[in-house]
């Protein structure tokens, strides 16, 4: 583990208690709507990757379901922070607002606590590979949907933020653009003797997906190590990276060495340091500015 992430291994004890009240705030900060906008929809995927019923949200384009509109679209798939769920993004931003804006169909999966990733513990919380190997699918074939991976961004705030770029990192033929906003890019470096008793939701959540501190899952979520040690020709293959995150953001650190390493692997990205903290006026403003650039890349 290179200096630098241990440096902010060794402050992030300390910035725990600043993540669990903030988190708490986004989470409890806007109350359920009490009906969806015409162009909004929840569904719902049996998933054999979970073992049970998984929600989903859609946003369809405005002229969606005009009688003679025969269009398919590009899609973007949004995904929620630690403690949120998959109707987050449309009861606390105004993502609905905004969407009318692009002719995008905008998927808000759930993630639970999952960190987006196949649990190291759980044998039925397998959210990588649920999202991956089925909600995508599932979307191409319900919706119209332009498939492959020219029509296809994610990105994500927090724990999403990490969700996205691992998903692009891992799965680049999937995906020609992937945005975090005030990634939680460590994540799978995170232990129980690292964050203590300070937010036992997180601790909770760290361990259940990742496990033991040597453990294999931990090595194949690691962005930084996948980053690290990812040879020339795929860093070639890879989605264009966008990320952000406020100054004021105690995450800020993690994210100025993720795009550090970024620079000196010559991977194509933005890093934008805007005023700001883990909040959802942040993320408000920030996914303007993803769907915005996302027109320079989706088609």
């Amino acid at each position: 583990m290179h200096t630098d992430k241990h440096r902010f291994l060794t402050k992030f004890i300390g910035l725990v208690l600043a993540l669990c009240l903030s988190v708490s705030a986004y989470a409890q900060q806007a109350q359920p709507k009490p009906s969806l906008p015409a162009n909004v929809e929840n569904h719902k995927l049996n998933s054999r990757s979970m073992a049970r019923e998984m929600p989903y949200r859609v946003i369809l384009p405005i002229d969606y379901k005009s009688a003679n509109n025969k269009i398919a679209y590009p899609v973007v798939y949004l995904l929620h922070g630690l403690t949120g769920h998959f109707n987050n993004w449309t009861d606390n931003s105004k993502l609905a607002e905004y969407a009318t804006n692009y002719n995008y169909i905008i998927v808000t999966p759930e993630g639970n606590n999952g960190w987006y990733t196949d649990s190291a513990t759980v044998p039925n919380d397998r959210y990588e590979s649920y999202i991956v190997q089925e909600l995508i699918p599932e979307i191409d074939k319900k919706f119209r949907a332009r498939p492959g991976r020219n029509h296809r961004a994610v990105a994500g705030l927090s724990m999403g933020g990490y969700g996205s770029i691992k998903f692009g990192i891992k799965n680049p033929e999937m995906f020609v653009l992937v945005g975090s906003f005030s990634g939680a890019l460590g994540a799978a470096s995170f232990t129980d003797k690292i964050l203590g008793n300070s937010w036992k939701t997180l601790t909770d959540s760290i361990m259940s997906v990742y496990g033991a501190e040597d453990s294999m899952t931990r090595k194949q979520n690691d962005i930084y190590k996948l980053v690290g040690e990812m040879p020339a020709d795929k860093i070639k293959t890879l989605p264009f990276i966008y990320l952000d995150c406020g100054t004021e953001d105690f995450l800020i650190g993690s994210n100025r060495e993720f795009a550090n390493m970024l620079l000196e692997k010559k991977i194509r990205h933005e890093f934008r340091q805007l005023p700001g903290a883990h909040n959802w006026k942040f993320w408000d403003a920030q996914v303007q500015e993803f769907l915005e650039l996302s027109e320079k890349f989706i088609k």
